[in-house]
């Protein structure tokens, strides 16, 4: 029974933290050049509702699944071009998108009916056999493996490229970075599209991985979880990776808790994850040291 239990509420925080781990992934490579980007909520948002609604007009999962990442690889398109080229504060244009996302996803749901489809799971022999973890680990929808080839390509990026030398220098200092013939706002509005990409596929697996279907604002703040995360990891994504997991857990708790016979506050379990992530921000952003020029505009020759 306990091992039953265990492999409930393991195999719930897996299907939980999995996009999560997309869009931290996307937003730690963002935050390393300098772009503190909450508009993550839209970009998953509109990845899972795109999804839901591709897959039911198509009848295809996995063409839902693309479409849902092109929709948060747009937002990030949006974003960048009016942070970097209109010059708008890039927290008011990520406010912004995050309240229309929001609106407009529900107002279509509202308005179409949407036929809900899951992308195809896919169970490893003899690994799905190993006691307590193997179900859980192993017998998942295919997009979950996708998150073992994104972590070590968000990894070889930012610390073994050119590409991720020149994110982490206009991270730290852009006016640097500048005089060397970077181009600072080109990289950051590279390093938005990177994240909306990888948000969009959260989302969409949110929806037509783990769910199979699309709710009103279904994300419930997930985007601001992953932000967390990322300052939780102290920027590093080993870190950002563990607080993906712990946040995964405790939503996990918090539906598995009551099928168990734990009967605890209701309104207290759904904030659960949302109080431990403000909890580890307030523990670690105290010993921790942000890139240098996180959240700041860039403008040629103003220091």
């Amino acid at each position: 029974m306990i091992l039953d239990d265990g492999a409930t509420v393991l195999s719930s925080a897996v299907r939980l933290a999995v996009p999560l781990g997309f869009a931290a992934c996307g937003e730690y490579l963002a935050e390393r050049a300098g772009t503190m980007n909450i508009s993550v909520e839209a970009m998953m948002i509109t990845g899972a509702f795109t999804a839901v609604a591709s897959a039911s007009a198509t009848g295809s999962a996995s063409l839902g699944l693309l479409v849902g990442t092109a929709a948060g690889l747009l937002v990030g398109l949006i974003h960048g071009n009016a942070s970097h080229r209109l010059a708008v504060n890039t927290f008011v244009v990520g406010l912004a998108l995050n309240v229309l996302a929001l609106g407009l996803t529900s107002f279509f749901n509202a308005s179409t009916e949407l036929t809900g489809h899951q992308v195809a799971q896919v169970s490893i022999p003899v690994l799905r056999d190993i006691p307590l973890v193997g179900e859980p680990l192993f017998v998942q929808r295919w997009p979950v493996y996708l998150l073992l080839l994104v972590v070590p390509l968000t990894w070889y990026l930012v610390e073994r490229t050119r590409f991720g030398l020149e994110l982490r220098a206009v991270g730290e200092n852009p006016q640097g970075a500048d005089v060397t013939g970077i181009h600072v706002n080109l990289r950051r509005r590279q390093a938005l599209l990177y994240c909306g990409t990888l948000s969009g596929l959260g989302g969409a697996h949110l929806a037509v991985g783990a769910v199979g279907s699309f709710n009103d604002n279904m994300t419930a703040g997930r985007g601001f979880l992953v932000i967390a995360a990322v300052i939780f990891g102290a920027w590093r994504l080993r870190g950002t990776l563990v607080g993906v997991a712990l946040f995964g857990l405790a939503d996990a708790l918090r539906l598995a808790l009551p099928a168990v016979g734990l009967t605890l506050n209701s309104q207290l379990l759904i904030a659960a994850p949302y109080l431990l992530a403000l909890l580890a921000m307030v523990l670690v952003v105290r010993r921790t040291r942000q890139p240098a020029a996180l959240g700041k505009p860039f403008t040629r020759g103003i220091v």
